[in-house]
């Protein structure tokens, strides 16, 4: 075909399995997007979503051009002006709440739209310009941040096993996660390690696909997997299976540790997490006898009251067993920690220090801010508190900026709205953290209308703005080659040209990877095993279970359509998921006098939102599920689950809290 190239890039969003795509481009258009099949750990395949990533690009809905709002905030109603309109807008608000408030006034908002290093949360987009104004720094802890100081607290760092090595493992723990919807290139090396005889578990409080495909599912009460692991551990010790060469050599806190097992046996875990003591007995048994043991636990298992422990506490169980001295053996939550790029955010273009302001705190922590700038994140969609980040936003002494594709429920709040490039249409350096591999996107199409790129919208701005320091107008490839100049091991032989040409890069670790089979990055260079008193810490839903007025658990799992909130508005995708669903076991539904679709509030004291009943035993009595990633106004009612989360913190790393809330429902009238 005349014109036809190909253009390797990368997927952006905000999943493990970071995948390296292709995209055909004919005539300057994209017109093909596939999975890379040279990549080994996409291997040719992308998921259910972002197989209809150009279509998204195109749709009749995006953004191209800046806009201004004309109506009240939450209106939605704008009008189209110029970039020097926006620009000289923006200079003006900005220059005047530093001289009025201070830099520190302002919050750049960023989420996790874009994983890239140039262009989105994990890199340098924006964040020079911020330290230049002097503006507060932005903790973005909503995803994984419990999570990962529960692991650092252990291993000294949240990175853990090559997910590749589950092909080695010989029994494997699913837990907290639903593999086949939240990162399902994992499957294939679960299918390897099964055709050579492994052991599958899912532990989860829903019966999952994942689940449906394991070998056996535990149906955990939401909140108390740190109780499951203390309890595995226990048969472990019962058996004497304990590795005391491992302990001896790589860990710290053995004997303290010890007797905090010995405090949770059998019989006391099954009455913590509803698991039958007999299953909790025999996957104890399977454990102490089966090397190597892999465990994979993401982001669902810690967003919780007690997440950073849970994770901790996992951590832990290779530490007893010795599964950190096998390939294919210890835990595997994130890579990031494996990746060592140079992430210079300049801070010492800071007149000052500033305060950090927590991503999950954006309704009490936005009153003393007078310029919220959102980018690559939905807060009204995705963050706790629905209600009151509403109220927030609606003050007419809050300019809001928003770098957006499309018009979420949070563009509506905006006073200024830029339009953004989509990954197709510009430069990006990515890591996937379901792997080890470092990846480039380069762009195969010129951007539609007026979209420019984040760092090239704050390059114009700083410019708009006079600023003269030379940094803030490095290009993207300048950018990219810094980030490669960290001088660690794992770098070597990984240069921008290769990663250009090639499209991807395994990081230099060994294969098979066996971390920490020699020690951890921690000061002693051991595992830190949890202290006496901290290796279980009880979720409110548990604390609170038969004394309040709500009593169910809600958690909310990833959709198996949308990603987050990306997708949300996808014509097809929302098909797909139909209407709003809550799953409700058959004992609760009977006691309620509840049937399958019908309508119900499902409501706490924070606020409500409306859903159809769904009366199944895949979850368990007390416990409901209701997918994420719904907008708001789309979804009936105007509002999503996050309605009735509170904006509370986790234990460690002020991580969410998305699966520790109590609700009621209620039927709606006329249902």
């Amino acid at each position: 075909m005349s014109g036809e190239l190909s253009v390797l890039g990368a997927c952006p969003l905000d999943c493990p399995d970071g995948c390296s795509w292709v995209v055909t481009v004919e005539d300057g258009r994209a017109v093909k997007l596939r999975g890379n099949p040279d990549h080994p750990y996409t291997r040719g395949a992308l998921c259910v979503k972002v197989n209809r990533y150009l279509e998204h690009t195109r749709a009749a809905d995006r953004i191209l051009h800046p806009l201004r709002r004309t109506g009240p905030k939450g209106s939605g109603r704008f009008e189209r002006i110029s970039w020097e309109e926006a620009l000289d807008e923006i200079s003006a608000r900005l220059r005047n709440i530093v001289e009025e408030h201070g830099g520190a006034a302002i919050w750049p908002y960023q989420g996790t739209g874009s994983l890239g290093y140039l262009q989105g949360c994990e890199g340098v987009a924006g964040r020079r310009f911020w330290n230049v104004l002097g503006a507060s720094k932005h903790w973005l802890n909503i995803c994984s941040a419990a999570g990962s100081t529960g692991l650092s607290l252990t291993n000294g760092t949240p990175g853990g096993m090559d997910p590749e090595n589950f092909a080695l493992s010989r029994l494997i723990l699913l837990w907290g996660t639903n593999t086949l919807t939240s990162g399902h290139h994992l499957w294939k090396f679960v299918q390897d390690a099964k055709a050579n005889g492994a052991h599958v578990v899912a532990i989860d409080p829903i019966r999952t696909r994942t689940a449906d495909q394991a070998d056996q599912h535990l149906a955990i009460r939401p909140g108390t997997d740190a109780a499951l692991a203390l309890g595995l551990l226990n048969v472990v010790l019962a058996e004497g299976a304990q590795d005391e060469e491992f302990l001896a050599a790589h860990t710290q806190g053995w004997e303290s540790f010890r007797e905090e097992i010995l405090r949770f046996p059998v019989e006391r875990v099954a009455e913590i997490t509803g698991i039958p003591a007999a299953d909790v007995h025999s996957l104890g048994m399977r454990l102490a006898h089966t090397r190597p043991t892999a465990i994979r636990a993401t982001m669902g298992i810690q967003r919780h009251e007690g997440g950073g422990t849970a994770m901790r506490t996992i951590a832990a169980i290779p530490g007893v067993t010795g599964d950190w001295r096998h390939p294919g053996g210890g835990v595997a939550y994130s890579t990031s920690g494996h990746v060592h790029v140079n992430i210079d955010t300049r801070d010492d273009l800071l007149a000052e220090p500033v305060r950090t302001l927590t991503m999950t705190r954006l309704a009490s922590e936005l009153d003393s801010v007078r310029c919220l700038w959102v980018y690559g994140a939905n807060p009204v969609g995705s963050t706790s508190d629905t209600g009151a980040i509403r109220r927030e936003l609606a003050r007419e002494d809050l300019f809001t900026v928003v770098m957006e594709h499309f018009p979420t429920d949070t563009v509506d709040y905006a006073d200024i709205v830029l339009p953004a490039t989509m990954q197709t249409e510009h430069a990006d350096l990515h890591a996937g953290y379901g792997h080890l591999y470092l990846q480039w996107n380069e762009p195969a199409v010129e951007p539609p209308g007026e979209c420019l790129s984040t760092t090239e919208t704050f390059r114009r701005l700083a410019r708009h703005m006079g600023l003269t320091e030379p940094s803030l107008y490095d290009s993207d490839l300048e950018l990219a080659e810094q980030l490669l100049t960290s001088g660690h091991p794992s770098l070597e032989g990984v240069t921008l040209d290769r990663l250009r040409k090639e499209g991807w890069m395994r990081l230099n670790y060994p294969r098979p990877f066996a971390p920490f089979a020699e020690g951890f990055p921690t000061p002693s260079g051991r595992l830190r095993f949890p202290p006496p008193g901290r290796a279980y810490v009880a979720p409110r839903s548990v604390r609170e279970a038969g004394r309040s007025p709500y009593p169910l658990t809600l958690i909310t799992p990833a959709s198996h359509v949308f990603l987050n909130t990306t997708f949300g508005n996808n014509p097809e995708l929302r098909r797909r998921a139909k209407e709003p669903v809550v799953l409700v076991n058959p004992a609760d539904a009977a006691e309620r006098g509840l049937v399958s679709g019908q309508r119900v509030r499902v409501h706490n004291a924070g606020g409500e939102f409306l859903a159809d009943v769904e009366v199944s035993d895949r979850v368990a009595r007390g416990v409901v599920a209701s997918p994420k990633g719904r907008w708001p106004k789309l979804s009936p009612g105007g509002a999503n689950p996050n309605a009735v989360v509170e904006e509370r913190d986790a234990d460690l790393g002020r991580g969410a809290v998305y699966h520790d809330n109590l609700v009621e429902l209620s039927p709606c009238a006329g249902s």
